[in-house]
């Protein structure tokens, strides 16, 4: 199923207690549809201040209420103050590597200059390895922070540990009962951690854990001058957030609003070049982050250069962040060229097998870009409405054939304790992540047996109807009332969106097409008005050529539909007007006969 589907049978309108919007929206002074939007979306009456306005110093959480935290920041403390060497190894990707700089930035200020080593993604894999700890101890270090990994990395810890380091992690993924032998693991989600952050990712544990250890440095009268500017990084904390698809709820939605105020005069060199080559101008939004600096600071990691995004978001050279910048774009374009021809491939393997009728696309290749296996797996979940994973196959350090594997999630599906499942059956080597994306290592001659493994654990959970999803409709809107400053009264209070904080999806009832054309080859635009006539409005439905919904517009000539969507301030020519991101249609002679639907 894709998501442009013309697909109205999901789509749903939750009951709301009128007299409780009509409370909030005078009491807050707020359009009845942002107080329907609030309500609906489980913000409580009592919390709704907070919500629209969550300030650090009345909503920030006790970073010593996380399980071990209050021992790690003595012991780095301590550490600091007693002139020990520290290291700094962080995963390939945004939260890695965000994680990373934070934690340079935080080290640096203390008088600490931390190395940090950023795993090749395509020949060391993700997570620690014996051979990176230990060029590491021999480089001085004798305490190693583990970012954004090391949860499940029992082994190669225990390695580390025997070599004599201290280990301390600092993740986000999903933990076991048992932990790895270092000295401290801070991560939200350990089974006796009750501090209620499970949705942090790496970097706001990184954060939490820098604030808790800037605390520790304060009441030992450490800080000469100032003490680390914490507020200033929060661009950071926000940038590896949005960019590793956890929850927008809770303290997270708190670090992104902060971290996006915080970006728009931000001082950090490195972002800030980025931002420049991005051509990104005016105020700067999470899709941005998401969809323009993410993917450029992944890059990197795509075609052999790991470690630039972290040295870019550590710089403070404005040439050097320059340099870094346009190598980081350079290598996006690269990445994009790859990525479409594996993309063909993967869909091609998907229809040819009928692999679309299974709780979970599965593909496999030779010849594939490991580094690519994440985003591939993510087009296909988003074309077939299912859980995916993709598989590419490389030569181990034993020289042997293995399968590296990233995986994409829907809502209801937790992949990665799937992925423990298995490793934990001996199916496959290594295996885990969160419940939306995750990665695994697995001897080619177990992919049958992982495969089938995977399906079978997919279906149990779909089985459970935990799964079940449905598209529910914020608010329903004429043309006539999707007006700029309603645009942006959503923006200001319900935002930001993302993962599990979607951005409002709004019903236009019996609209009327004007004109439709393709543009960029793959994408239709739409001129669409009241049935009754008035103003127009431009509609966008991305990558419908060849779609249900493609063909309807094209087809279809002035037909009338439902449109359901997202609304966007286009400043095109200078002049603010509301644009509609149409993600769902449905044509006006199914819906006349479907009177009370919505």
């Amino acid at each position: 199923m894709d998501s442009l589907s013309l697909n109205k049978a999901h789509w749903v309108r939750p009951d709301v207690d009128l007299s409780a919007v009509e409370r909030v929206a005078r009491v807050h002074d707020l359009p009845e549809v942002v107080a329907r939007m609030l309500l609906q979306r489980g913000v409580a009456p009592d919390d709704i201040p907070g919500f629209l306005n969550p300030t650090l110093r009345e909503h920030f959480p006790d970073p010593f209420a996380m399980a071990d935290m209050k021992g790690l920041a003595e012991f780095v403390a301590e550490a600091i103050q007693a002139g020990r060497k520290f290291a700094i190894f962080g995963d390939f990707d945004v939260d890695g590597a965000t994680s990373s700089a934070l934690l340079y930035r935080f080290l640096k200020h203390c008088g600490v200059d931390a190395p940090v080593y950023i795993p090749d993604r395509l020949t060391e894999g993700y997570g620690p390895n014996v051979e990176a700890l230990r060029s590491l101890k021999d480089a001085g270090a004798e305490i190693v922070f583990l970012l954004d990994c090391g949860t499940t990395a029992f082994d190669v810890v225990q390695v580390g540990s025997e070599m004599g380091l201290d280990i301390l992690i600092l993740d986000h993924h999903e933990a076991e009962t048992d932990l790895p032998q270092a000295r401290y693991v801070i991560n939200p989600k350990r089974k006796d951690d009750a501090a209620g952050l499970e949705v942090l990712a790496a970097v706001g544990v990184t954060f939490m854990t820098c604030v808790a250890i800037n605390k520790v440095l304060r009441e030992a009268g450490f800080f000469s001058g100032d003490e680390a500017p914490l507020k200033l990084w929060l661009d950071l904390v926000a940038l590896g957030t949005v960019c590793d698809m956890v929850p927008l709820t809770g303290v997270n939605r708190l670090l992104v609003r902060q971290g996006f105020a915080q970006m728009q005069n931000s001082n950090n060199v490195g972002l800030n070049a980025l931002i420049e080559v991005a051509g990104i101008t005016g105020a700067i939004e999470p899709y941005m982050a998401g969809f323009v600096l993410g993917p450029r600071i992944n890059a990197g990691s795509r075609v052999h250069k790991s470690d630039t995004g972290a040295k870019l978001l550590s710089c403070d050279d404005p040439g050097q962040a320059k340099d870094m910048a346009w190598l980081l774009n350079d290598c996006n374009d690269k990445r994009k060229a790859l990525q479409e021809e594996m993309e063909r491939e993967a869909i091609n393997q998907v229809e040819d097998k009928g692999l679309d009728q299974n709780p979970v696309i599965f593909v496999s290749g030779e010849g594939w870009h490991t580094g690519l296996s994440g985003l591939v797996a993510g087009r296909l979940k988003e074309k077939y409405g299912k859980p995916a994973c993709v598989v590419a196959f490389v030569e181990n350090e034993r020289g042997e054939i293995e399968g590296r594997g990233s995986g994409r999630s829907i809502p209801g599906i937790h992949l990665a304790q799937a992925f423990i499942d298995a490793r934990n059956e001996g199916i496959i080597e290594k295996g885990g992540g969160h419940a939306m994306a995750g990665g695994f290592t697995v001897d080619k001659d177990r992919l049958g047996d992982f495969e089938v493994f995977l399906q079978k654990h997919i279906a149990g959970q779909v089985e459970s109807g935990q799964s079940k999803v449905e598209t529910v409709v914020d608010g329903v809107l004429t043309v006539r009332g999707a007006k700029t400053d309603l645009v942006r009264l959503v923006h200001d209070f319900v935002g930001p969106f993302g993962q599990e904080a979607p951005e409002p999806l709004f019903l236009f009832q019996n609209v009327r097409v004007h004109s439709a054309d393709v543009v960029g080859g793959a994408h239709i635009r739409v001129m669409v008005s009241d049935w009754e006539g008035g103003s127009r409005m431009k509609a966008m439905a991305f990558r419908a050529v060849g779609t249900p919904l493609g063909d309807a517009f094209l087809k279809q000539g002035r037909a009338g539909f439902d449109l359901l969507g997202t609304l966007k301030i286009d400043n095109w020519g200078g002049q603010d007007k509301v644009e509609m991101h149409i993600k769902d249609a449905a044509l006006l002679s199914e819906t006349l006969a479907e009177k009370a639907a919505i």
